[in-house]
C-alpha cells in the first residue's frame, strides 16, 4: 500500500453501514470530510469502541513506539507480523477501523511519472481498513502520542499488477466484531490473516497525475481517466 486515501463521505454514512448500536461520540463533525488526497503524518478519521460508546476521532495516520526513535513511524503493518512482532505489541490490543472511500497506487509504466491508480469497491460500499493504534481517550481526550497503522496483506488476483500489498478489508460483520473489546486478541489475528474482502471486490482505474501532490486536495483526483479493471 502506497499510502495515499480519500475519505470524504460523512461519518454518518460511514457508520451506518457497520449497523452498530452503540452511543456515538463524534469529533469528526458532521459534514462530509471531503478529503480526496489524505497523506500520511496528517490526521484521518477513526473509528473505535470504548466500553459501550462507538467513538469517531480524527487520530494522526503514523505511529511508532517510545523506543523506536531511529526511525520513522511506520503508516502501515504488516498482517504476517502484526500480531507478535515487538514493534506493535503495545497497540496490538487497540483496534480501530479505518473508513475511507478509495485508496491509491502508483505503477511505473514507462512514462516521466509513475502512473496512479485509484481502487475501490465495485459496489461502492465504504471500506473498512483493519487499523491499532494509541487511541484517544473518551475522558481524556487526545494525546500527544496518539497515532494508527493500517494492517496490509498481500495482493491477489489482478490487484497484483498494481501494487503486492494492499489493506486488510473488512466486510461490515467483521468490522463490527474486529472493533468489539470482547473479541478475543487470537480471533482478531484470524481474521486479518484469514477473512480480508478477496480482491475481487475491488476495481481500479487510473486518475490524474496530480494525485501525487498532496497540496492538490480537488474531487478532480478521484475521476476515472481510463478504463476500470
Amino acid at each position: 500500500m502506497c499510502g495515499r486515501l480519500s475519505q470524504y463521505s460523512g461519518i454518518h454514512d460511514f457508520v451506518a453501514a457497520l449497523s452498530m448500536p452503540n452511543a456515538m461520540v463524534n469529533s469528526v463533525g458532521e459534514l462530509p470530510l471531503e478529503r480526496y488526497n489524505v497523506a500520511p503524518t496528517t490526521q484521518v478519521a477513526v473509528l473505535h469502541v470504548q466500553g459501550e460508546l462507538l467513538l469517531a476521532d480524527p487520530v494522526r495516520w503514523g505511529w511508532r513506539p517510545h523506543w523506536a526513535t531511529d526511525r520513522a513511524a511506520p503508516i502501515n503493518a504488516r498482517v504476517e507480523k502484526v500480531a507478535h512482532g515487538p514493534f506493535f505489541r503495545a497497540i496490538w490490543p487497540h483496534r480501530a477501523i479505518t473508513p475511507i472511500n478509495n485508496w491509491f497506487e502508483w505503477v511505473d509504466e514507462g512514462g516521466q511519472k509513475k502512473q496512479p491508480y485509484l481502487i475501490r469497491r465495485r459496489d461502492g460500499a465504504p471500506i473498512y481498513c483493519a487499523a491499532i493504534g494509541q487511541l484517544p481517550n473518551a475522558n481524556e481526550g487526545p494525546g500527544e502520542h496518539d497515532g494508527f497503522v493500517i494492517i496490509t496483506a498481500d495482493s491477489g488476483g489482478g490487484m497484483v499488477d498494481i501494487h503486492d500489498r494492499r489493506p486488510v478489508v473488512l466486510n461490515p460483520e467483521l468490522a463490527r466484531e474486529w472493533l468489539d473489546p470482547a473479541t478475543p486478541k487470537e480471533r482478531a489475528e484470524q481474521m486479518v490473516l484469514h477473512q480480508g474482502e478477496p480482491a475481487e471486490v475491488f476495481e481500479w482505474y487510473k486518475v490524474d497525475t496530480a494525485v501525487g501532490n498532496v497540496r492538490n486536495k480537488g474531487e478532480t483526483l478521484i475521476t476515472q481517466i481510463g478504463g476500470v479493471s
